[in-house]
């Protein structure tokens, strides 16, 4: 009697909570994109160990591009790879645009002490490059307040120094591309291992300006064609 008493209220058990129905997920891209926000730290803020960068506020046709990069191969990273590979370009597209929309505040740089020397080349190649060495200036592309420029040229400012330098060696030995032609390759190609530590530690050290954001055009033609650039939504060659 007990048994069949125990079966009977088991049953009733699990008939009566398969009547419940499952917890409402909210179908959002707010809610899609909290796989992004596992590494790349709350709202796309940036993790603190400063290997995966800030994407909120960057501009949304650099975003998509990236997107695009890693899901077609031209930057490698299996982890990218794999969670992009089944996804559309329009879906980059609604992602992209969720993460520029943001406005958020950046945390304060942590210090760096780099030498007088070290100091004023880094500020020299950002603000006016190396012309008997064919470097353009970062601001010719990055625009004059580092923030970047609409609609897919990323900010500076707030980038930590080992991100730029991994980045800036990802484009020297290929593990970094963008379509032909690839311009940062190009100049990261010209690059000498002091002056990507000058660069990497002058900007790191730049503080950002509240709200930045990116130019919505730059004065006059970029110093070279760039691929990466003309592949952004809405960009004229």
């Amino acid at each position: 009697m007990r048994s069949h008493l125990f079966a009977f209220t088991l049953t009733a058990g699990v008939v009566a909570g398969s009547l419940h129905a499952a917890p409402r997920v909210e179908d959002s891209i707010g809610q899609r994109v909290q796989a992004c926000t596992v590494c790349h730290g709350p709202q796309g803020r940036a993790a603190s160990d400063g290997y995966y960068p800030r994407i909120a506020g960057k501009p949304a046709g650099y975003l998509y591009n990236q997107l695009r990069n890693f899901r077609d191969g031209r930057r490698h990273y299996a982890l990218m790879a794999n969670l992009l590979d089944p996804l559309s370009d329009e879906y980059l597209h609604e992602i992209a645009n969720y993460f520029a929309a943001l406005d958020l505040p950046y945390p304060p740089q942590p210090p760096t002490a780099p030498s007088a020397a070290e100091r004023q080349r880094g500020q020299e190649l950002v603000t006016r490059g190396d012309p008997q060495r064919k470097i353009p200036a970062c601001v010719q592309c990055h625009g004059v307040a580092l923030t970047g420029v609409q609609p897919a040229i990323p900010g500076l400012l707030g980038v930590p120094r080992d991100y730029i330098n991994a980045q800036l060696g990802a484009w020297q030995n290929g593990n970094r591309q963008a379509k032909a032609p690839d311009c940062m390759a190009t100049i990261a190609q010209r690059l000498r291992p002091e002056d990507i530590a000058a660069v990497s530690q002058w900007i790191s050290a730049q503080p950002v300006p509240e709200h930045a954001k990116a130019a919505t055009s730059l004065p006059g033609r970029l110093p070279m064609p760039c691929g990466g650039v003309l592949d952004g939504p809405g960009a004229q060659p």
